[in-house]
């Protein structure tokens, strides 16, 4: 994997691919809302990041391997296929206004991996606090 560029504030963790899917919504989110105001060629060249990212999406979630539940994968595909849509629209007709839902979508669904990166290491944290059935059995 190529290290991300070193003109970003922040980037993600390494080996972590849920808080890097999380960063690059937000960051596309992020070039996306500030080009609404920039020039024509900002907002064109933000959506197609977006886009992009967008498509790296769907091509994990057709793999057979794709580890998501099926639910889930056709939810996200449906998504996906409606940012395809919006974005081309935008492509050929950029009204800033109409931007405002892409940098949501991306916002939601990176709030959405990151809760569940938080919910998974509460867990770690409370599993590993616990005691041990035999730690239970010695101070018995």
């Amino acid at each position: 994997m190529a290290l991300p560029r070193k003109s970003y504030a922040r980037t993600p963790t390494l080996g972590n691919p849920a808080r890097t899917e999380a960063w690059a919504l937000l960051e596309t989110a992020r070039l996306m809302d500030g080009a609404k105001s920039g020039a024509p060629a900002a907002l064109l060249a933000a959506l197609r990041k977006n886009w992009r990212l967008w498509t790296i999406f769907q091509a994990e979630l057709v793999d057979a391997d794709c580890k998501l539940p099926s639910e889930l994968r056709g939810n996200l595909l449906g998504l996906s296929n409606f940012v395809d849509r919006h974005t081309a629209q935008l492509l050929a007709n950029p009204e800033p206004k109409h931007v405002d839902v892409l940098v949501n979508i991306n916002r939601q669904i990176s709030e959405g991996l990151l809760e569940g990166q938080r919910v998974a290491s509460a867990k770690a944290t409370q599993a590993a606090a616990a005691p041990t059935p035999e730690a239970l059995r010695e101070s018995a």
